[in-house]
């Protein structure tokens, strides 16, 4: 039951995320090795919709490290327990939580031992900020800690870059570049070293722009219309390079078309849920949430308006320019 609720899960959420986005580019599938015990280390940058993206968008069942308060409430905590989330806690949810990691780690060895996927956010927080942040020490304590029970398995570091067009927007391109994997020197030793390399790794997949003068360099790469979301192209800028393409200007109509034959949810998320979201790495996050749960609910009501004798033919009208705008909506990079 427990397979047949994630699986159902995971294919409404991958159809919900490629409605949610223009497009999702996948790019690397090529570098994911078989039959070996795998912890994907990826960048932060998007809250919830980056472990969901992997989740549905590789040929992976990975189990997700994250962090505990995600889990106070009873039903999200079972929800998260239910697409294979395992809570970690730090020092900020105080000092008598920190013991409770290891049932938390317990489970990652087992993951491990049967040649299963493990991913973690290794910058320790999210950011909007395009570049790789100081990894944390979290996943080379978990290779070697699997590795000091099953000394026969030989797991692999799979770096993941995940970026986005635009974070807080609809309608945008989402990336994930699967990187080559790092094999995990037995020698614990070593662990300085390989959080190095996984770093380097992962600043070859994504948009790395320099903290000096960052706001300038991200509005000057907007304005010159290049790919914010692909690192060849902004590296290629970046250096005086030619760009290949150009991401063209797009209008706001099927936007504000999207928003008036959707305004019920719109208002849900403008006066209900917006005022309310304190980090605004979360925005994207809330936003799918509001369509994903109640677009179906919204689209199930102007069904049933369509069998009524009096207003049937606006109903009919009224869903068809619903989904019509759904698919012409199209937002600007940010």
């Amino acid at each position: 039951m427990r397979t047949l609720l994630y699986t159902s899960l995971r294919f409404l959420l991958r159809v919900g995320l490629n409605i949610y986005y223009k497009r999702i580019v996948v790019e690397g599938l090529e570098n994911i090795p078989k039959n070996h015990p795998l912890i994907l280390v990826a960048d932060h940058q998007n809250a919830l919709l980056d472990p969901l993206l992997v989740a549905t968008q590789l040929p992976l069942r990975p189990y997700y490290l994250t962090r505990a308060a995600a889990f106070k409430n009873p039903l999200a905590a079972y929800l998260l327990n239910l697409i294979q989330m395992l809570p970690v806690y730090r020092v900020r949810d105080g000092f008598s939580t920190i013991s409770q990691n290891q049932q938390t780690f317990q489970k990652t060895d087992q993951v491990l031992k049967e040649n299963g996927a493990v991913l973690i956010f290794a910058e320790g927080n999210h950011s909007l900020v395009r570049n790789i942040r100081p990894l944390s020490k979290g996943f080379t304590r978990m290779a070697y800690g699997a590795l000091a029970q099953y000394p026969e398995i030989t797991p692999l570091i799979l770096p993941v870059g995940i970026e986005y067009s635009a974070h807080k927007k609809s309608a945008g391109l989402a990336r994930i570049t699967v990187g080559k994997s790092i094999p995990v020197d037995p020698d614990p030793a070593q662990a300085l070293k390989l959080t190095k390399q996984v770093e380097q790794a992962l600043k070859s997949l994504v948009v790395d722009i320099p903290d000096e003068h960052y706001p300038e360099t991200l509005a000057n790469i907007l304005a010159n219309q290049v790919d914010v979301s692909s690192k060849k192209e902004v590296d290629n800028f970046l250096s005086g390079k030619p760009i290949t393409s150009k991401v063209k200007s797009v209008g706001s109509l099927g936007n504000k078309l999207m928003k008036i034959f959707h305004l019920p949810l719109y208002w849900i998320w403008l006066f209900g849920i917006a005022p309310k979201v304190e980090d605004e790495v979360f925005t994207g996050t809330w936003k799918f949430l509001v369509g994903f749960v109640l677009a179906p609910i919204y689209y199930f009501v102007l069904i049933l308006c369509c069998f009524h004798p009096e207003y049937g033919a606006w109903a009919i009208s009224f869903l068809l320019m619903a989904w019509i705008s759904l698919w012409a909506n199209e937002n600007s990079q940010e």
